[in-house]
């Protein structure tokens, strides 16, 4: 769910074979732009930027990277968010926000590159998803001589940490650093002020044919958890499981939450009036979010995490005596 929210897959896969004919000549092409980007004017290389990715490998830059490719949509998300927009060529289908990143030329899917396209672009940095992107695809790239940063943020301090490292590698230290701190000010005020808030069970609906929800290694989960949420599914094993409409009624979740299948697309919440005496249904606890502010590992996880806190603090409200959780 980091990148490509469109697809149930995208959220469940563990990040897919290389498609497509990529001509020698244009990954000369890729290779020489690379490493005439990392050459200062002089022809000496500039001191090494270096860092460590998502995977644990060490990537180390000859000079800022100025012709980036990005993966998938949540990594055109961050690059633009450290300051690195101005420097992104390409990016993956879906790759909508911010606005100016819907302009980028594309290379393909989060699922099946377009490596032609891509070498094409002359990259001297791909930021690859690597929980979704297909191995052997980006592993040819690297093969090439392309540098390949892998990114798989998958909480808070990891996407505060690959903002970080982003603007290391594009040069945008400074803008990185803010969106950083920024990001880490928010996190700790939220968890400051629903650290003592009364539990409350939640579903979250990821998917609905078939049904699937988030178990608690998910950021979702992390962001219910800051806000008091209980994810009633947190013990599954994968961490986007497959569940059933009789699993969920079962566990009687105080409050059921999801994206649905657009920014505006409410119709998933609507089929769970069917069961009126569900405590979610009688106290009218069904709430919307725009997934890609909580489907996506972004610095935008933040004002998704706030929608959760209010959907929660609702169904505290309504609450009574009566009815006590």
């Amino acid at each position: 769910m980091a990148g490509h929210r469109r697809a149930p897959g995208a959220l469940a896969r563990g990040f897919l074979a290389l498609v497509g004919r990529v001509v020698v000549p244009m990954a000369l092409l890729s290779v020489a732009g690379a490493a005439a980007a990392q050459t200062g004017a002089g022809g000496e290389s500039a001191a090494p930027r270096c860092v460590i990715d998502d995977a644990g490998q060490e990537l180390c830059l000859g000079a800022p990277a100025r012709r980036i490719v990005a993966l998938a949509p949540s990594v055109t998300e961050l690059l633009f968010a450290a300051g690195a927009g101005p420097h992104v060529v390409g990016a993956v289908s879906f790759s909508d926000y911010p606005k100016a990143a819907e302009s980028l030329p594309r290379v393909g899917s989060y699922d099946r590159l377009d490596l032609e396209a891509l070498l094409a672009l002359a990259p001297d940095l791909v930021v690859a998803w690597g929980g979704g992107n297909p191995r052997e695809q980006v592993e040819r790239l690297a093969g090439l001589g392309v540098p390949v940063y892998f990114a798989d943020a998958d909480d808070f301090a990891t996407i505060a940490a690959s903002l970080e490292r982003f603007g290391r590698l594009a040069g945008s230290e400074d803008v990185a650093r803010q969106a950083a701190a920024s990001l880490r000010r928010d996190v700790a005020e939220l968890s400051r002020r629903y650290r003592d808030a009364e539990p409350v069970t939640v579903f979250y609906q990821v998917w609905e044919q078939p049904l699937m929800t988030v178990n608690g290694e998910h950021w979702i989960s992390r962001s219910l958890a800051l806000c008091g949420g209980v994810n009633l599914f947190a013990g599954q094993a994968p961490l986007v499981p497959r569940i059933s409409r009789e699993a969920v009624l079962a566990a009687d979740p105080e409050a059921i939450i999801t994206g649905g299948m657009g920014k505006a697309d409410s119709t998933w919440l609507e089929a769970w009036r069917d069961f009126p005496d569900m405590i979610a249904v009688s106290r009218d606890n069904l709430f919307f979010i725009n997934p890609d502010l909580v489907q996506r590992a972004t610095p935008r996880l933040v004002e998704g995490t706030r929608t959760l806190c209010r959907h929660l603090q609702r169904a505290r409200d309504r609450r009574s005596p009566e009815e006590p959780r």
